[in-house]
């Protein structure tokens, strides 16, 4: 069977780039023009039509960068918002990356414990069983991220599916949010901090999980803004992959987002939403039908910027 990790090492290998595309999708992100051929297919059907539309926003920022970027994160939030016609586009988006070649970490932060967490785990990464001795995935993911806090109760039944599916979770150990601070920087009893301590927890459960390339498909979610702890989690985590937020719009360059990889510049995968979703309102060079032109160009620059990064690496 697949293993998660492995897949997305040999494709960020194969395309030089430790990308990761998040589209979590806002109307105010979306080009009047598809707004206005949404409302055109679906008249005096809001739900519809807000769905259409980020569907095919989505649809094209995928044709654009699926040859150079090797995935894509949807955050559930950004679909959940606009009621079930837009959750059916987030189950279309996610099965259209995947047959364009692209991995999809599915950004759902799912916290619960027992029955409810088998259930998580099964619709976002696993298989559900339907009547009619039928089995359905039913959104398919490739990984989902996971909130530790809870945790083996609520981690167990995701390690369950990544073995049965081949799948990957990346459970949140050191956030990127200036808040993350007032719980994560706390002190414990033994002197480490309580993200080092979830760290190590990753990097227990993640131990029979390592593929053929060296990584776990059990990861962890490092914020880009924190570089010098990201540096020493990495210590705490050398088989974890890292999954990366806070580059671009958050306030993190390359320099800081690379913090999380390995000494041999592997290991991590960096996502940015709206500074690549948005980067058609940047360019008055382009007209808005080229939206998607412009996420291609600023995806080839943070490609080129972090490759630049790993080569200069200015936290190790």
């Amino acid at each position: 069977m697949r293993n998660f990790s492995d897949a997305l090492v040999r494709r960020i290998a194969e395309l030089n780039n430790p990308t990761v595309l998040g589209l979590d999708p806002k109307l105010d992100y979306v080009p009047q023009f598809i707004k206005d051929h949404a409302e055109s297919i679906f008249p005096d059907e809001p739900l519809k039509s807000t769905a259409k539309a980020l569907w095919l926003f989505n649809k094209a920022l995928i044709d654009a960068t699926c040859d150079i970027i090797p995935a894509i994160k949807v955050q559930y939030a950004y679909y959940e918002m606009y009621g079930s016609e837009a959750i059916k586009a987030l189950a279309l988006t996610i099965r259209y990356a995947q047959k364009k070649g692209m991995l999809v970490i599915a950004d759902a932060k799912r916290n619960d414990i027992g029955p409810s967490a088998e259930a998580y785990a099964k619709s976002i990464i696993g298989t559900t069983e339907l009547l009619m001795d039928e089995k359905f995935k039913v959104y398919g993911a490739d990984a989902v991220t996971v909130n530790a806090y809870l945790g083996i109760d609520g981690v167990k039944p995701f390690l369950t599916n990544c073995k049965e599916n081949g799948a990957g979770i990346f459970c949140l150990v050191k956030t990127s949010n200036p808040s993350s601070v007032d719980f994560q920087e706390l002190e414990l009893a033994d002197g480490r901090k309580v993200y080092e301590a979830v760290a190590d927890k990753v990097n227990e459960w993640g131990m029979d999980y390592i593929g053929e390339e060296g990584f776990s498909s059990v990861g962890a979610v490092v914020g880009a803004t924190y570089p010098e702890e990201a540096v020493a989690i990495r210590k705490r985590l050398p088989k974890a992959f890292i999954l990366i937020p806070g580059y671009g719009a958050q306030g993190a360059g390359a320099d800081e987002a690379v913090a999380s990889f390995t000494e041999d510049g592997k290991g991590g995968i960096v996502n940015a939403s709206r500074s690549l979703m948005c980067a058609w309102t940047k360019r008055d060079d382009l007209k808005p039908e080229d939206f998607a032109q412009a996420t291609r160009d600023e995806a080839i620059d943070m490609r080129d910027k972090l490759n630049a990064a790993l080569a200069n690496r200015k936290y190790i």
